[in-house]
């Protein structure tokens, strides 16, 4: 059975970080693209950010860029998401996804097969 298990969600201030994991189990993990997802109250879910098999290949929603990180660990099955300088607009359930989308693609959630069940972010202002 293919699961993936986000850890790391919280409560912080404005200006502050938190680092998601995200741990995959069932299938070979090097073989699929991941991706962050987010999704606010009353909001879309949006693209966060995402990475390549290899992690040669990253890609950052505009609203992110500079602030957070993707990195993936292959040995340990396992995607990671630092988050640092949130704000109040970083405030969402964090979904982590995996999927076997091309880079073209690493935004659309429907090119992702896989659904964590969410991770709570919360920053205070």
């Amino acid at each position: 059975q293919v699961q993936l298990a986000e850890s790391g969600g919280g409560l912080v201030q404005a200006g502050g970080s938190l680092r998601l994991s995200c741990a995959a189990s069932g299938r070979t993990f090097s073989r699929y693209a991941m991706g962050w997802f987010r999704q606010a109250p009353g909001k879309e879910r949006e693209f966060v950010a995402a990475i390549s098999r290899s992690g040669s290949n990253i890609v950052y929603a505009d609203s992110v860029k500079g602030r957070f990180t993707i990195s993936r660990d292959n040995a340990k099955n396992t995607v990671y998401l630092q988050m640092n300088s949130l704000k109040p607009e970083d405030t969402a359930v964090y979904y982590c996804a995996e999927g076997s989308a091309p880079v073209s693609a690493f935004d659309n959630a429907r090119r992702y097969e896989v659904w964590g069940q969410g991770t709570q972010v919360t920053v205070s202002s």
